[in-house]
C-alpha cells in the first residue's frame, strides 16, 4: 500500500475541517443548509457560498489523487455539491408562479423567496414579511450553476429545468432598473423595507448573464434544445449603471464591503481597472477595521446601541451607530482571494496576519470563522472618541459558515491544491484583459432600385433586399417576436422572453433560423417603433454613436455586423438623399468613423467573419409542435414578407366647406397644454408710457434709456397681440395658405396642390397655426355640448372626400376619444377601424416630416421608445430625480427605475388629453439620458429633471425668439424635428445663446414641383453681438417668411438699416437675468455647494420656513450633510414652489443666508425659525424704496409671488444686485445694525 503524500495528508485536514465545520450541517433530504444546528433557515446566498469550499475541495482531490480513494472522495464532494444546487433549485421551482408574475411586475411582492426551510425546502416566511427581493442571490446561484456545470458536474436533468433555468436568466436581467433589498437583506440602512437599486446586485446579476449565456447545461452530452441564452444587450446595460454606480452601493449606502465580491471573486463583474482600484480603496480607507470590515457605515447591526426589540430603525438613529459599526472577519477572507487571484502576494501576506489573530480555534485544533466583532457596551464611547482603538469581543454566531468556506477556499488556493483558474473554467477573471481592436462591419441595403439608383449617383454601390438573398433581412422587432419563444414551457406555465425590447448588439449578429440566415436592422431605424427614425438628421447622429458604442461593448466571437436599409422615407421633398447622409456612408466607405474602424461591404462577404448565433430553441419539428402549433403558424409569419396595407385616407390640398365651420376644426391644437409664462404685461407699460410716468431706477444696471426702449419693445408686443383679430386681412386665404397635403393619394391626374389661375401653393412644411388664428374663437376649448350635433357618420364620409391633413386629423381625434381606436369606421365602404387609419395618418405627417402630427399621432397611438426604462434609469442612478407632466397638478415624481410600460403609462397619465406632449417628454427624456451618458457635467448641481418645466422653457424660448404668443410657441415647438430639437436642449443644459435660422429648401422635383420654396428650422450657437442683432432684426420685420409662419420674417424694411446700435445692445439685455432665473428654476440648477451650506444652516437655526412648508432642525441628526437624502428634502420643498424665477430668488435668498450665518459670528439662530419667504419679500420691499417706483408703477410690475419683475431682471452680485438686497433683508430679519452698506458678491 502506497504511503501518502505530504500534499495528500494535508489535503485530508481541509476534508476533515470541511466535514467538521460545514458538511455537519448539510440536511440529507433537501441538501441546504441552515445557519445553524438549530436554526433551519436556509438562505439562499449563503448556502452557495458555503458550498464553494465543498467544490474546491473536491477539485483538489481530483487533481492531486495520491490513491483511488481520493477520486473516490472528490466524487462524494462532487455529489454534495449538486445535492446542494439542485436542492436550492426545487426550492425555486415550487415557486414558478411568483417567477412568472415577477417577469411582468418586478414588484417585492411577486419575487422568489431568499431563504427556504432546510428540512423540506418550503418557504418560512410570508411574503411581505421579509425583504425577499435579492438579485445577487439569485444571480450567484445561476453564476455558480454555469461555473459548476462547465467544470462537468451535471446538475440539471431535465428540459424542463432547463426552461425554468432560462426564466431565472429574464427574472435577473432587468437588475439594471429594479431596486431590491440588497446583500444585507435591509434596502435602504434605516431598514424600513425600502429597496433600493444596489451596485452589488447589478454588478452581479451582470456576471450571471454573461456566464451563462450559450452554456449547455447537460453538459458534453447535450444537444441545441439545453442551452440558455443571455441577450449582450442586458448584461451591457447593467455594466452600464454598475460604472456609473461605483463605488456607491446605493442612494443610501456610499460605499459597502460586499462590492469586493462584485469587482473581485466571485463575479469580476468590472472590466475598468480604475473602477477596480478606486472601490477596492474605498473600502480599505472607509470600511476596514481591526477585526475585519464594517459592512457600510452608520450599521447599526448588532451594536451596542442598537434596539433588539424592533428590526427598523429611526432616522436620527443612525448617528449613534457612527464609529462603533461591527466589523466581519470573513471580509478578510475576500480580500485574500481578491490577491490571489490578482497574483499580489503582498496583499494576501497582509489580510492573512490580520486575519490569523481573528479565527476562533476550539479545543480539537478546528478553525472557525466567526461572524462579527463588536465594541463593548461600555467602550462605546472611547471608541467613538477614537476610532478603532477598543478592544472588541466576538459576537454572533461562533461559526459563519459563508465565511468559513472562503477561508477554506483562500487556503487551498495559497497552497497551490488548486489553481484560481480551476474554480473559474468560464474565464471571468480575464475580464480585465485588453480586447483586440473591433471593426465594425456595415452593409448598407438599399429597399429597392430606386433608391440603389439614388445611391449610384452619388458614387455609392449598394445591394438591395432581393440580391442579398438567400439572406433574409428583417425588422429587430422580428427578432424581439422570436426571442419571445425562449423559455417557454407549457407543462409549468411558462411564458417565455416578456421584453419586447432587443438592443444594438443582439442586432449586430447574423442568425440561424430553420437553415435560413437572418440579419436585422437595429431598433433605432425602425420606423414602426418611434418617429425619431423619420428624421434623417437624427438617424445619422445615431447611427455615429451606435457604431462607436458597439466597438466599446463587442464582446462577442467574430466581428459585429450592422445592417443599414434606405428607404423612401429618407429622401427629403425633392425626392434626392439628404446631403448628410449621403456624407456619412461616405465616410463609412473611408474606414474609419466616429473613432471606430468600420469596414463596408456587401452581406454575402462578411457571412464567415460575423457573429453568427443558432435560434436553436425555435424547433418546429419537436416537442413544441406538439404542444403549440401556433409556433408553426408564427414562423410562417416571419418568414414571409408582409403586404401593404390599402391607403384610404386622400391627397390633395382643399378643406372641406362643412370642416371650415365645423366645431371640430382645430380639436387637435386644442388639446394641447403646453403653456408659456405671460409676457411682461405690455399693454399696461404702454398705458404707463402714455401717461409719461417716469420709475426712476437709479440702478446701474438699470438705466434710463434701457427703460424706454423696454417700454417701445412691449408697446409693440402689446399692438401685435392686438392685431390677432384681424390676422385675416394679412394672410392668405383659406382655400389657399392652411391646406397640409400628402403624396399617397387617390384621385385625379392633375396635382391638387395647384389651382387655376393660381401660383402653386406651398407643401406642408409649416407649423399648423395660421389657419387656426383665422378663428380667435377656437383659441380656447369648447365644452363638450359643442359636439353633441356632432355626427359620426357624416364625419366617415367628411373624412373619405377629405383632402386635407389637418382636416384628416381632426377628424380621427375626435373618432378616436369618442368612438375608441377600435370602431370600425367602414370608410368608403371597406372595414377600417380608427387605429388602422391613424396608422396612415402618422405615417403620411411622417413622410412630410409634419412633426407636430407625428407626435401627435404617436401620442393617440400610444407608442413607446424602445429605450425608455433605460434612459430613465441612466438619469436615476446618477442621482438624479425625474419628473413629469406640468406643476403643480399633474406633475408625477419618479424616485426609482420602472419598467417600460409602467413608466409610459405615468407619462400619459400625467400629460391627459394632451398626446403630443406625452410623446415629447418620452423625447426629452431620451435625450437627458443621452446627455448624461456623454457630458456628464451639464447635470452639475441639478437634483430633479422636471421635464414638464423644461418643455414650458424650450416654448418659452421659442416665443421668445419667434416674438409670438405661447400658443404659436408651443406649435413652433412640436414641429422641431428631433434632431433640433435635441441640440435646443442641449443649448439650454449648457447655458449657451442659440438663435434658430431658416435654411432655404427649392423643390425641383417633378413631384414636387407645384410648390412654393420651404424654408427649415436649425438651432445653432451664437457666434457674436452682431450676428445676434442681425438675427433679432430679422425677426422684427414685417414680410411673411411664409404662408405658415406669419411671425418670422425675411424682407428688410429700408428704417432697419438704421437702426441705432444702443437699441441692439438693449434689445439683448433686456430681460436677460429674468429669463436665467427662468431657465435655472425650471431645471432645478443650484450653486455648488447648495445643500451642504443649507445643512450647516439647518444645523444652527430650530429650521427654515421656505413657503408654506417647513424643514425642520431634526434633518440634521437623520442625515449627514452629504447625503443624498438630505438634498432631496431641500428639493421637495422648493419644488413646491410653482414659478420657477420666484424659486430661484429663493435659493439665492438661502444662499446669501448661508454666507452670513458663516462670515458674521454675531449672527445667533439657536431656537429660530428662518422665512425665507419674508426674506425675499423685505428684499423686494427695500427695492422698490429705493428705486423710488411710485405705487402705480409697482402694481403694474408685479410678477410672480409678488416680486417686481423689475427686480427679477437684476443682476445677483453688486451694490444694486439681488443677492445685495436680500442680504439687506435678511439683516432687517435679523435685527443687525448697519445693513444699509451690505453688499454681496457670488460667483
Amino acid at each position: 500500500m502506497r504511503n501518502r503524500s505530504n500534499s495528500g495528508v494535508r489535503l485530508d485536514y481541509f476534508q476533515r475541517l470541511i466535514n467538521k465545520t460545514i458538511l455537519k450541517f448539510q440536511n440529507p433530504i433537501t441538501g441546504l443548509f441552515g445557519t445553524t444546528e438549530h436554526d433551519s433557515h436556509a438562505w439562499v446566498r449563503d448556502n452557495v457560498y458555503t458550498i464553494m469550499a465543498v467544490w474546491g475541495i473536491a477539485l483538489a482531490y481530483r487533481k492531486n489523487a495520491d490513491l483511488d480513494e481520493d477520486l473516490a472522495k472528490a466524487y462524494e464532494l462532487e455529489q454534495s455539491v449538486v445535492k446542494l444546487m439542485r436542492g436550492l433549485l426545487r426550492c425555486m421551482m415550487l415557486q414558478v408562479d411568483k417567477l412568472e408574475k415577477f417577469k411582468k411586475t418586478q414588484s417585492t411582492k411577486d419575487c422568489l423567496h431568499a431563504k427556504y426551510s432546510s428540512q423540506t425546502g418550503k418557504t418560512v416566511v410570508g411574503d411581505s414579511e421579509w425583504g425577499h427581493l435579492q438579485i445577487d442571490a439569485t444571480s450567484l446561484f445561476i453564476l455558480y450553476l454555469a461555473q459548476m456545470t462547465a467544470a462537468g458536474l451535471q446538475i440539471i436533468y431535465t428540459l424542463d429545468e432547463v426552461a425554468f433555468v432560462q426564466n431565472l436568466v429574464f427574472y435577473i436581467e432587468t437588475a439594471y432598473r429594479t431596486p431590491d433589498y440588497g446583500v444585507w437583506e435591509r434596502g435602504d440602512k434605516t431598514n424600513h423595507g425600502l429597496p433600493e437599486l444596489n451596485s452589488s446586485s447589478i454588478g452581479m446579476a451582470k456576471a450571471a448573464l454573461e456566464a451563462i449565456n450559450e452554456v449547455d447545461l447537460f453538459g458534453a452530452r447535450g444537444g441545441p434544445a439545453s442551452v440558455i441564452h443571455a441577450l449582450p444587450d442586458e448584461a451591457q446595460q447593467c455594466q452600464a449603471i454598475l460604472h456609473s454606480m461605483l463605488p456607491r452601493e446605493s442612494n443610501s449606502k456610499e460605499i459597502d464591503a460586499a462590492l469586493i465580491s462584485v469587482i473581485s471573486f466571485p463575479a469580476f463583474a468590472v472590466d475598468d481597472i480604475e473602477i477596480i482600484k478606486k472601490t477596492r480603496q474605498e473600502i480599505e480607507d472607509k470600511l476596514m477595521g481591526n477585526y475585519g470590515c464594517r459592512r457600510f457605515l452608520r450599521d447599526g447591526y448588532k451594536t451596542a446601541r442598537e434596539d433588539p426589540n424592533r428590526l427598523h430603525y429611526e432616522p436620527w438613529e443612525l448617528l449613534a451607530f457612527e464609529k462603533i459599526e461591527n466589523q466581519w472577519p470573513m471580509f478578510y477572507a475576500f480580500f485574500i482571494l481578491d490577491g490571489l487571484y490578482r497574483g499580489d502576494t503582498e496583499s494576501v501576506e497582509k489580510y492573512k496576519a490580520l486575519l490569523d489573530p481573528v479565527i476562533t480555534r476550539t479545543d480539537d485544533g478546528n478553525l472557525y470563522m466567526p461572524e462579527m466583532y463588536s465594541v463593548p457596551k461600555d467602550k462605546v464611547d472611547m471608541e467613538i472618541r477614537s476610532r478603532d482603538s477598543q478592544k472588541r469581543e466576538r459576537t454572533g454566531k461562533m461559526l459563519h459558515l459563508w465565511g468559513q468556506s472562503l477561508f477554506i477556499l483562500g487556503r487551498l488556493i495559497d497552497e497551490k491544491f488548486i489553481s484560481p483558474g480551476e474554480l473559474d473554467p468560464l474565464n471571468r477573471r480575464l475580464i480585465t484583459e485588453p480586447r483586440p481592436d473591433v471593426v465594425v462591419q456595415v452593409v448598407v441595403i438599399a429597399e429597392d432600385i430606386m433608391m440603389q439608383s439614388l445611391m449610384a449617383e452619388q458614387g455609392i454601390a449598394v445591394q438591395t433586399v432581393s440580391q442579398v438573398a438567400p439572406i433574409q433581412i428583417y425588422p429587430a422587432r422580428v427578432l424581439s417576436q422570436i426571442y419571445s419563444l425562449l423559455g417557454k414551457n407549457k407543462s409549468m406555465g411558462l411564458t417565455g422572453r416578456p421584453s419586447s425590447e432587443i438592443g444594438l448588439l443582439a442586432t449586430s449578429k447574423l442568425y440561424i433560423l430553420q437553415d435560413q440566415i437572418l440579419a436585422f436592422i437595429p431598433q433605432f431605424l425602425d420606423s414602426q417603433q418611434f418617429y425619431t427614425s423619420l428624421d434623417t438628421q437624427f438617424m445619422v447622429d445615431t447611427l455615429r454613436s451606435e457604431v462607436s458604442y458597439i466597438k466599446h461593448c463587442w464582446k462577442g466571437m467574430g466581428r459585429p455586423l450592422l445592417a443599414i436599409t434606405l428607404n423612401s422615407t429618407l429622401l427629403d421633398h425633392n425626392q434626392k438623399l439628404p446631403s448628410s447622409l449621403v456624407g456619412t456612408i461616405k465616410k463609412l466607405q473611408s474606414g474609419y468613423i466616429a473613432g471606430t474602424r468600420v469596414h463596408l461591404g456587401d452581406m454575402g462577404d462578411f457571412v464567415s467573419t460575423s457573429c453568427i448565433t443558432k435560434l436553436s430553441f425555435v424547433n418546429t419539428d419537436t416537442q413544441y409542435a406538439g404542444q403549440d402549433s401556433q409556433i408553426s403558424d408564427f414562423l410562417g409569419d416571419v418568414l414571409k414578407k408582409a403586404c401593404p396595407r390599402p391607403r384610404l385616407l386622400s391627397l390633395g390640398k382643399k378643406a372641406s366647406r362643412s370642416y371650415r365651420h365645423s366645431s371640430i376644426r382645430g380639436i387637435v391644437r386644442r388639446s394641447r397644454s403646453i403653456a408659456v409664462n405671460a409676457e411682461d404685461i405690455p399693454a399696461l407699460h404702454a398705458q404707463l408710457q402714455q401717461r409719461g410716468v417716469n420709475l426712476g431706477l437709479t440702478s446701474p444696471n438699470s438705466p434710463g434709456p434701457a427703460l424706454s426702449f423696454a417700454l417701445r419693445k412691449l408697446e409693440k408686443g402689446a399692438k401685435k397681440s392686438r392685431r390677432k383679430g384681424i390676422v385675416e386681412t394679412t394672410l392668405p386665404r383659406i382655400n389657399t395658405s392652411e391646406e397640409l397635403a400628402h403624396p399617397h393619394l387617390k384621385g385625379n391626374g392633375r396635382s391638387p396642390m395647384c389651382t387655376p389661375n393660381r401660383s402653386p401653393v406651398q407643401s406642408p412644411m409649416g407649423s399648423p397655426k395660421a389657419q387656426h388664428r383665422l378663428w380667435p374663437f377656437m383659441d380656447k376649448f369648447n365644452n363638450d355640448s359643442s359636439y353633441n350635433n356632432v355626427d359620426v357618420h357624416e364625419l366617415v364620409d367628411q373624412l373619405s372626400q377629405s383632402e386635407n391633413l389637418n382636416e384628416q386629423a381632426d377628424i380621427i381625434h375626435y373618432l378616436y376619444i369618442k368612438q375608441g381606436p377600435n370602431w370600425d369606421t367602414e370608410v368608403d365602404g371597406k372595414s377600417c377601424t380608427v387605429r388602422e387609419l391613424l396608422v396612415e395618418l402618422y405615417e403620411k405627417a411622417g413622410h412630410w416630416k409634419q412633426w407636430w402630427l407625428v407626435r401627435h399621432a404617436a401620442g393617440m397611438l400610444k407608442k413607446r421608445v424602445e429605450d425608455l426604462a433605460l434612459a430613465a434609469t441612466d438619469l436615476l442612478v446618477r442621482q438624479k430625480q425625474l419628473s413629469v407632466g406640468l406643476p403643480p397638478d399633474r406633475e408625477k415624481i419618479i424616485t426609482g427605475p420602472l419598467p417600460p410600460d409602467e413608466l409610459a403609462a405615468i407619462i400619459y397619465e400625467s400629460c391627459g388629453d394632451d398626446l403630443s406632449t406625452a410623446s415629447l417628454t418620452q423625447e426629452i427624456l431620451i435625450y437627458l439620458a443621452m446627455f448624461i451618458r456623454t457630458e456628464p457635467k451639464l447635470f452639475k448641481e441639478m437634483l430633479r429633471m422636471r421635464v414638464g418645466l423644461i418643455i414650458q422653457v424650450m416654448a418659452s424660448e421659442m416665443s421668445r425668439l419667434f416674438k409670438c404668443s405661447g400658443e404659436d410657441a408651443s406649435d413652433h415647438l412640436l414641429n422641431l424635428s428631433p434632431y433640433e430639437l435635441k441640440m435646443m436642449l442641449h443649448h439650454i443644459l449648457s447655458g449657451k445663446e442659440f438663435v434658430i435660422t431658416t435654411e432655404k429648401v427649392s423643390c425641383d422635383s417633378e413631384v414636387m414641383n407645384e410648390y412654393d420654396d420651404e424654408y427649415k428650422f436649425s438651432v445653432v450657437s451664437k457666434q457674436s453681438r452682431q450676428e445676434t442683432s442681425a438675427f433679432a432684426s430679422k425677426l422684427s420685420r414685417k414680410g411673411p417668411l411664409n404662408q405658415k409662419m406669419p411671425s418670422v420674417t425675411v424682407q428688410s424694411p429700408p428704417s432697419a438699416a438704421g437702426k441705432p446700435e444702443i437699441e441692439d445692445e438693449m434689445e439683448d439685455r433686456q430681460g436677460q437675468w429674468l429669463r436665467r432665473r427662468r431657465l435655472d428654476g425650471a431645471l432645478n440648477r443650484v450653486p455648488v455647494g447648495f445643500y451642504t451650506q443649507v445643512w450647516k444652516v439647518l444645523e444652527k437655526c430650530h429650521g427654515l420656513s421656505i413657503g408654506s412648508h417647513f424643514l425642520p432642525h431634526s434633518l440634521t441628526r437623520e442625515m449627514t450633510s452629504g447625503e443624498f437624502k438630505f438634498a432631496l428634502q431641500v428639493e421637495r420643498v422648493l419644488n413646491m414652489i410653482p414659478q420657477p424665477e420666484y424659486r430661484q430668488l429663493m435659493v439665492e435668498a438661502l444662499m446669501v443666508t448661508t454666507l452670513l450665518v458663516e462670515g458674521d459670528c454675531r449672527i445667533n439662530l439657536s431656537g429660530q425659525v428662518l422665512n425665507v419667504d419674508k426674506i425675499v419679500q423685505q428684499a423686494n420691499s427695500i427695492f422698490i424704496k429705493e428705486q423710488n417706483i411710485s405705487s402705480e408703477v409697482v402694481n403694474h410690475s408685479t410678477g410672480s409671488a409678488g416680486i417686481c419683475l423689475h427686480l427679477y431682471d437684476t443682476a445677483p452680485s453688486g451694490r444694486y444686485g439681488t443677492m445685495s438686497y436680500l442680504a439687506r433683508a435678511l439683516a432687517v430679519f435679523m435685527n443687525i445694525g448697519d445693513h444699509q452698506n451690505l453688499e454681496c458678491n457670488i460667483s
